[in-house]
């Protein structure tokens, strides 16, 4: 039976713990990015696939504009119940606001959830550990959000700037005589999975805040894919995981 078929009463009982791969038909730097060959599957089969190994969702929702990027993503076992409104497809469209439209779609027609999963569709490295140790820390109910961070590998602190006038100067100049090993360590959001609450992505809740918290990843995989630089660096790391197994 096709999963994006079945009845509302299916979904009610099945539609209790989801994840939400936000896809996109529009990519300009990478054109079609999200279904590009990537060492011999689209890219977003990885999400779909880990998502499903992971054990910790009812289904797997893609929400897109693109009735191709729909079939592919049915095609390796996710479900496409709707077509994201063009509105939320353009270059301005923010995860928060793709995320409140699909939790209220669902949640509206189909009854309440209880854990609702950002993945991104450009995730190759992506890990079900990952998934299960974040689940894990979210499921104490104490925070909105629990997503997947690394770790800068130089002090942010010791961050330079090119000057107007000429030169460089420092971000933090009073920090200049700071040993690096006394600097607090500095991380960045890793582009992979977010958990929240239904009604935080409802509400628009920001994701980084005090009502957050985050897993660390490993440095190495890690690699946000925007341009074709980041998709290189991607196969790069993909082929040093390939030799390696």
């Amino acid at each position: 039976m096709n999963k994006n078929l079945l009845s509302k009463e299916y979904w009610s009982i099945r539609m209790s713990r989801i994840a939400i791969i936000p896809a996109r038909g529009g990519s300009k730097r990478i054109p079609w990015k999200n279904i590009k060959d990537f060492f011999g599957k689209p890219l977003i089969s990885y999400s779909i696939e880990v998502a499903e190994s992971s054990g910790l969702f009812d289904n797997i929702i893609v929400s897109t504009d693109s009735e191709e990027i729909a079939n592919i993503a049915q095609k390796y076992g996710a479900c496409v119940p709707f077509l994201r409104p063009a509105e939320l497809a353009d270059d301005f469209a923010i995860t928060v606001d793709v995320m409140a439209h699909a939790v209220h779609w669902l949640q509206g027609d189909l009854g309440e959830l209880s854990v609702v999963c950002c993945i991104y569709a450009t995730a190759p490295f992506i890990c079900k550990d990952d998934l299960i140790r974040a689940y894990d820390i979210f499921k104490t109910n104490r925070w909105s959000y629990v997503f997947s961070a690394t770790s800068y590998p130089f002090p942010i602190q010791r961050s330079l700037k090119r000057l107007d006038e000429g030169g460089v100067g420092m971000f933090y100049p009073e920090l200049v005589e700071t040993r690096s090993q006394d600097l607090e360590e500095a991380y960045h959001d890793a582009g992979q999975f977010y958990f929240g609450k239904p009604q935080a992505w409802l509400n628009k809740q920001k994701v980084f805040g005090n009502h957050s918290e985050i897993i660390i990843l490993p440095r190495w995989r890690v690699q946000d894919i925007d341009n074709e630089q980041d998709w290189r660096n991607a196969e790069l790391i993909m082929e040093t995981i390939t030799n390696r197994k």
